[in-house]
Formats: C-alpha cells, structure tokens, sequence
C-alpha cells in the first residue's frame, strides 16, 4: 500500500519537472525547416509519461482484479483497509492535466454501479419466488385429490355395508310402494316395446328384399315382352302389375320406416332417459339409508364428547343425502308421469299409421295408402336417394 502511494507522488513529480523542463526549451529547426516549440515537445514528452502510466495503471488494475465498474481500485483486492485505497479521481485529474480535459468533465465521464455481488441476492430471491408459488399451487392440487379420494372411499365403503345388508336381511331399507310399482311397469312395457321394434325392423328388412325381387321381376317380364311376340301381352301385364306393386310397396316402406323411427326414439331415448334419472334415484336411495344406518348406530352407542362430534357430522351427512334422495323422487315422479302420456301420444297416431297402411296395401288400394301417408305428413325419398351419387363413388 505504501509502495503504491509513493508511485502516485513520483508520477505527479516527474510530470511537473518535464512541464517545466520544456517551457525553458529553445525552438530547433529540423532539415524540412519546420519550427518545433519547446512546448510542443513538452506536451509530448507529457503525452508519452501519461501513455505508460496509462499502461501501468492498467496492468496494475488486472493484477489486482478490481471490478470495471468500480469507482476505486484497491490494492491487495476487496476488503483491504481504507489508508490502502487510491482514489480513482487523482488518477483522472493528472490525465487531466497532462490532455487539457477539465475535472468536471472527467468525472461526468464515470459510470457507477453496484457490484454484481450486490445484485445476486434480489435476483435469487425473484426466481425463488415462483417456483414456491407453484410448488404451493401443485400442493394445493395433491390435498384436494386426497380428500376427494378419502371422501369417495368412505362413501363406497357405508354404500357397499348397507347394500349387502339389505341382501342378506339385515338392513333396512326405504320404499315408496306407489312409485316401485310405477318403475317396475315401466321396466316391462320397454322391454315389450323393444320387441316390438325389433319385429318391426325385421319386417322391414324382409319386405324390402320383397320389393327388390318385385322389381327385379317386373324389368325381366318387361324385357320379355319385347323379345318374345307371341306372350308380348302377357309378359306385358305381369310387368306392368309388378311394377304397380313395387311402387305401392315403396309407400308402404314409407311408412313401415316411419312407424320403427318413432317407436325407437320412444324406447332408447325417452324412456332410456327416464330410466336413467331412476338409477340416479335407486343411487341416492342407497347411500340415503346408509347414512341413515349409521347415524342410528352412533346415536343408540355411548354419548361422550367424541361421539357426540360425530353424532353431529352424521346429522349433517343424513340430511344432505335426505335432501338430494327426496329431490329426486319428485323428478322421477314428473319423469314418469309426462312419458305415460307422451307415450300414450305417439303409440296412438303410430299404431292408426300401420294399420291403415299395410290395409290400404294388400287391398290394393293405392289411392288410400297414399291419403294416409298424407294424413301423417309422412316423406318418401325419391327412389334411388339412398344410393350415392357418382361423385360420392369416386
């Protein structure tokens, strides 16, 4: 430290001495017969000395391995005691002096800033930050999956208890006599009516067969009559027969598909989702005489403090599951009552259609088949619409 003191002083005498040194100087003339000044000379001697401080300065600021950004260099590195601290600015004010730059501008010139190890801490503290926030999120996340597990266990576990309790005999369970009748009637007529549609489907499928072997006829028979003069009436009139046949049965079709359309949508639709909402129902029925089960088991044990809490958290549970099993019977209740009467509806219009029409057809009677497809606003499709069309088969 005391070394690097002494060199700020020889410095600072060296350069008075040449100052003064070169203002005594007399003006040469050199061989092109310019004129140099002793004072130009000076001022480059002066240049050459502030060069090789410079350079010295600058070796002795990577020995040290101060920070760039430093207002001071230390000697002996960070840490060192105050009297071994050179200030920056004498350094500054004698390259000052020696290029004419005055103080203020020198010092406008330094940039100050925090040490690197200043800015560490606040810088590890914001990337902490959000990885704690996510930790505590997915944290968050684990505990409502554990209590939606635990709570779904313990209800399976009272559900499964009351269920078989019921079957071997020794469990209770709640009835409603009047709406278990109208489930269970319910549960038979679709069972009926899905034979129903089924049989229907058949019929369906063996008469269409039965009008493509009817056309198929007919094109032969016309095929005949062309080629064969002796029979070209008959083969004439049984083609002109089938061919009324096909049409007519290409109506009744019509209608055959019409009257399976709606009984299907009556059974895998409306009553599907009325038998759904009753499953709903026999469900919260179950889990209703569970908890009811065992808030008569804690209520008929001992009454102690802890039994008392847990007196208290069945009655709460009893009455949640009470509440959702009564708000259900009454939709099953509505439920069934409007599918009677829509059923009522349908089966009604559905059952006039079939009979009037397979009636009008095996009488012959074209005209009436057509009337009561009209009567149903029913739609034929043209023929050939169920084939695909020539681009579709590309």
């Amino acid at each position: 430290m005391i070394k690097t003191h002494l060199d700020s002083e020889y410095r600072s005498t060296m350069a008075d001495s040449i100052m003064s040194k070169a203002a005594t100087m007399e003006i040469p003339i050199n061989s092109n017969g310019d004129t140099r000044t002793a004072e130009d000379d000076g001022f480059e001697q002066a240049a050459q000395i502030d060069w090789s401080l410079e350079r010295k300065d600058l070796q002795q600021v990577m020995v040290s391995g101060p920070n760039l950004n430093e207002t001071s260099i230390v000697s002996g590195g960070y840490g060192g005691a105050a009297e071994g601290i050179i200030p920056t600015s004498s350094i500054k004010d004698l390259r000052s002096k020696s290029r004419g730059i005055p103080h203020s501008q020198s010092v406008a010139c330094r940039i100050a800033r925090p040490p690197d190890h200043q800015q560490a801490p606040s810088m590890h503290h914001s990337n902490s930050h959000p990885a704690m926030t996510s930790e505590e999120a997915t944290r968050g996340i684990a505990v409502e999956k554990f209590d939606s597990v635990k709570k779904w266990s313990i209800n399976t576990y009272k559900c499964t208890k009351q269920m078989f309790s019921e079957r071997f005999g020794r469990g209770t369970r709640t009835v409603d006599l009047e709406l278990e009748a109208q489930i269970d009637v319910l549960r038979e007529t679709k069972l009926k009516y899905e034979h129903i549609l089924r049989l229907a489907q058949a019929l369906t499928n063996h008469f269409y067969n039965m009008v493509q072997t009817q056309q198929a006829l007919g094109d032969t028979f016309a095929d005949l009559s062309q080629k064969s003069p002796e029979l070209q009436d008959e083969f004439g009139y049984n083609a002109e027969t089938q061919r009324l046949l096909c049409k007519n049965g290409e109506t009744l079709l019509g209608a055959i598909n019409f009257f399976v359309s709606s009984i299907n949508t009556l059974v895998n639709k409306t009553m599907e989702d009325t038998l759904m909402t009753i499953k709903l129902y026999e469900n919260a029925r179950l889990e209703f005489d569970a908890y009811r089960t065992d808030l008569e088991e804690l209520s008929a044990g001992p009454r102690d403090a802890a039994t008392m809490v847990r007196i208290e958290v069945a009655q709460q549970e009893y009455q949640i599951h009470k509440d959702k099993y009564e708000r259900l019977r009454s939709d099953v209740t509505i439920k069934l009552k409007f599918l009677e009467e829509n059923k009522v509806k349908v089966m009604h219009k559905q059952l006039l259609l079939f009979h009037n029409a397979i009636s009008a057809y095996f009488a012959g009677n074209q005209q009436q088949l057509e009337q009561t497809l009209r009567q149903f606003s029913v739609k034929l499709k043209p023929p050939g619409s169920d084939k695909p069309s020539w681009l579709e088969e590309q």
